[in-house]
């Protein structure tokens, strides 16, 4: 592989923070409280979350957190894509 795409890196990272935002957003509407709790302190190993939990978020928060993540999530795909396009075309160019 001579080159990653930025653009198709930076929207798989994207696609895949959003689709990681919406399943915890899933877990705590479908679980409730208690299980949401026991869900994260076991994925979280031990850290108990049950002090920072808040279950009574608006929609448009879920929302701004939702374009945030994704927005986030495509920069670092795109800065992997870039760096790795820059340190093998440097690489590359040595050796040439």
């Amino acid at each position: 592989m001579n080159h990653i795409s930025i653009r198709k890196l930076g929207l798989a990272f994207g696609i895949t923070g959003a689709l990681l935002y919406f399943g915890c957003a899933a877990v705590m509407l479908i679980l409730g409280h208690d299980s949401t709790v026991k869900f994260f302190n076991t994925l979280l190993h031990g850290l108990d979350v049950s002090s920072i939990i808040r279950m009574d978020i608006p929609l448009v928060e879920v929302l701004t957190g939702l374009v945030q993540t994704f927005i986030l999530c495509w920069l670092i795909g795109a800065c992997i894509a870039g760096i790795y396009n820059i340190s093998f075309n440097k690489k590359h160019n040595v050796i040439q």
